[in-house]
C-alpha cells in the first residue's frame, strides 16, 4: 500500500529540517492583570516531541479502557492553544482517527449523537465540560497537560502507517446545523494530501530570506487553522497563539514588535478593528504597511475598509475556500480580486437561475456557481456530493473580464457569521413559524457577518406587547436552539426586532420577504444591535 503524506509527517519532516527554530510563540500571561509579560518560543523539536509523549499517553489511557487503534475518538476542545495542539496532533499520532468538535457547539446530546454516527469510542475533553459529560456513553478524559505526568513507554504506529487512499484520518463537521445538528465531513488520506500541496501554496514565505512569523486564525477543531497550520510548518513558519480571534491592535502591534510579525491571518470582521483603529493610529498605520502580508478569508472586505487599504499600500491576499475542500481560491498578492482557482485543481463554473441577476440580466455577468468536479483531488466525501458526483458548493461568482472571480455569496437560505461560519436561516424561520404560527405573520432571520443570527418579525396582533411578543417567542423556540452552535443562536430577546405588517421588504412578484434588503435597510438598528460603533 502506499503512504501518503499527512501532518504528521510532514511535522516530523520539518522538526528534522528546522529542529531548533520556533513552531509557536505563546503568551506568558500577568496572572493579575492578565498582561502579555513575553512570548515564550516553542522550537520544532520540542512540538515533535511533547506530540510523541502526549501519544503515549493517550495510547495507554485508551488500551486501558479497551479502545483498538484506529478507533474513532472526539475532541471536545477550544483549539486555540498550545496544549489543544499537541493533544489534536497526538490523537492521530497514537493511530486513531479525531473527531473534531468545537466549544461552539455547547450541548453534549449533540456531541453523543454525531460520535455514534462515526462509531465514536471515545472522548477527549476540555475541563470547563468537567460537570456535563457524565452521562458520556464512551469513555471519556479531560485533556489534562501529560506533560508532567508519569507515562509509561508504549511503542507507537508509524508515523506513516500502509492505508488506502479512501481511508479516514480525521472527521470535520460542517459549520452549520442540518435538521437539527452539523453534518459529519470525513477527510481521507488521499484528500488530506492534496490539501497538503494547496496549503503549501498558500502559505509560501514573503520573503525566502528569514522564518515566516504568523498568526494563530481560529480553533484547530475547524478546518481553517488546520489547513492554514498544516501549511505554516511545510516552510518552518513560527506561529503565535493569539489571546482571541478578537485580539486588540494594541496586541498586534506588540506581536509585530516583540515577535517580528510579518504575516497577519485573520478573518475580515477582526481585520475590520485593526483597520478602523489604523485610520488615526499612525503608528498602527505604519506597522500594516511594513508587514509582508495580510491575509483573510472567509467574508469579504467592505469597499470602504479594502478602499482604504489599497490607498495606504497595506499587502492584503484574499482565500475562498470551505470545510469540505480547504481553501479554494486565492486572489493575487497584494490584492483581493480577482480570485483564482488554486494550481492544480479541477473546478467548474456553471450559470444558475439565481435571484440575485434581477429581471434585467446582464449577458456578460451572469451568476455563476462554484463546483468542485469529481477528477479535482480535493473534491470531498461522497456522502457529500451531488448525484452528479460532483460537489456543488452553493457558492456564487460573477467572472471578471480581464479573467478570475468575485464572490457574489449564496443564493441560498445560509449566512456566514463574523468568523465565517455558516448558519441557516430557513431552519430559524421554519421552527419560528411552526412554533409559533399564532403570535407572528412574517418573519426574516439576518445577521450576514455578525456574531449570531437575529430575528425580524411583523406580529399577528399588532396590539401585542412587543417585549411579552418576544419572550414568548423564546420560551417557544429555546429547545430548537439548543442543540445548535453558539453562532447558529436566538437565545435573547435582544436579537429579535418587531416591526409593523408589510414594513419587511418584499419581492415584487411573490411577495418574498428579501434578506438582503433587510440587512442594508435596516443597518444602523442592526448595528446598535451588535454594539458596533458607528
Amino acid at each position: 500500500m502506499p503512504h501518503f503524506k499527512t501532518h504528521l509527517t510532514v511535522l516530523e519532516q520539518s522538526a528534522s529540517l528546522y529542529a531548533s527554530s520556533p513552531a509557536f510563540k505563546v503568551p506568558r500571561l500577568n496572572p493579575e492583570t492578565q498582561e502579555i509579560l513575553e512570548w515564550h518560543s516553542i522550537s520544532y523539536s520540542q512540538f515533535l516531541a511533547d506530540v510523541e509523549l502526549f501519544a503515549k499517553f493517550w495510547t495507554q489511557r485508551f488500551s486501558a479502557d479497551g479502545v483498538p487503534p484506529r478507533s474513532v475518538v472526539g475532541v471536545w476542545l477550544g483549539g486555540m492553544t498550545y496544549l489543544d495542539a499537541i493533544h489534536i496532533y497526538s490523537i492521530a499520532r497514537a493511530g486513531y482517527v479525531p473527531q473534531f468538535f468545537s466549544l461552539r457547539l455547547p450541548n453534549p446530546e449533540v456531541i453523543f449523537e454525531l460520535l455514534a454516527k462515526s462509531n465514536g469510542k471515545a472522548l477527549i475533553y476540555d475541563s470547563s465540560f468537567a460537570d456535563i459529560v457524565h452521562t458520556s456513553p464512551v469513555p471519556a478524559h479531560i485533556a489534562i497537560d501529560a506533560r508532567n505526568v508519569s507515562i509509561a513507554d508504549v511503542s507507537l504506529p508509524p508515523v506513516a502507517p500502509d492505508v488506502n487512499g479512501s481511508d479516514t484520518l480525521m472527521i470535520f463537521h460542517t459549520s452549520g446545523s442540518t435538521s437539527g445538528r452539523p453534518k459529519l465531513v470525513p477527510c481521507s488520506y488521499a484528500w488530506w494530501q492534496e490539501c497538503l500541496r494547496k496549503s503549501a501554496l498558500a502559505t509560501i514565505p514573503p520573503n525566502p530570506h528569514r522564518q515566516d512569523v504568523t498568526t494563530w486564525m481560529g480553533s484547530l477543531c475547524h478546518i481553517g487553522q488546520t489547513f492554514m497550520y498544516s501549511g505554516f510548518i511545510q516552510h518552518g513558519s513560527c506561529a503565535i497563539q493569539i489571546s482571541s480571534q478578537a485580539f486588540p491592535s494594541s496586541e498586534l502591534m506588540d506581536m509585530i514588535t516583540r515577535c517580528h510579525l510579518n504575516r497577519l491571518v485573520q478573518f475580515p470582521t477582526y481585520l475590520t478593528a485593526h483597520i478602523r483603529e489604523s485610520r488615526h493610529n499612525p503608528k498602527l498605520l505604519a506597522m500594516l504597511q511594513g508587514l509582508d502580508e495580510i491575509f483573510y478569508s472567509g467574508l469579504m472586505l467592505s469597499s470602504d475598509d479594502e478602499d482604504w487599504i489599497l490607498r495606504h499600500g497595506i499587502n492584503i491576499r484574499n482565500c475562498f475556500g470551505s470545510t469540505e475542500c480547504g481553501a479554494m481560491l486565492l486572489s493575487t498578492p497584494g490584492k483581493s480580486v480577482p480570485l483564482v482557482p488554486m494550481e492544480g485543481t479541477s473546478y467548474g463554473f456553471f450559470p444558475i437561475n439565481s435571484s440575485l441577476d434581477g429581471p434585467h440580466q446582464n449577458a456578460n455577468a451572469r451568476t455563476l456557481e462554484l463546483v468542485i468536479l469529481s477528477d479535482s483531488g480535493d473534491c470531498p466525501d461522497p456522502s457529500l456530493r451531488a448525484a452528479d458526483g460532483h460537489y456543488h458548493t452553493g457558492d456564487l461568482f460573477l467572472e471578471l473580464p480581464g479573467g478570475g472571480y468575485v464572490s457574489r455569496g449564496r443564493d441560498d437560505d445560509w449566512i456566514k457569521s463574523e468568523n465565517s461560519l455558516r448558519c441557516d436561516t430557513k431552519a430559524i424561520e421554519d421552527n419560528v413559524r411552526a412554533t409559533c404560527a399564532d403570535l407572528v405573520s412574517e418573519c426574516i432571520v439576518v445577521g450576514n457577518g455578525r456574531p449570531s443570527p437575529a430575528l425580524f418579525v411583523e406580529a399577528a396582533d399588532p396590539n401585542m406587547n412587543e417585549e411579552r411578543l418576544k419572550k414568548d417567542i423564546i420560551r417557544r423556540t429555546r429547545h430548537f436552539h439548543s442543540r445548535r452552535y453558539l453562532h447558529e443562536r436566538i437565545s435573547s430577546t435582544n436579537f429579535i426586532l418587531v416591526v409593523p405588517r408589510d414594513t419587511l421588504p418584499r419581492t415584487a412578484s411573490k411577495g418574498n420577504v428579501r434578506r438582503r434588503a433587510v440587512e442594508d435597510t435596516f443597518k444602523t438598528q442592526l448595528d446598535r444591535m451588535y454594539g458596533v460603533a458607528c
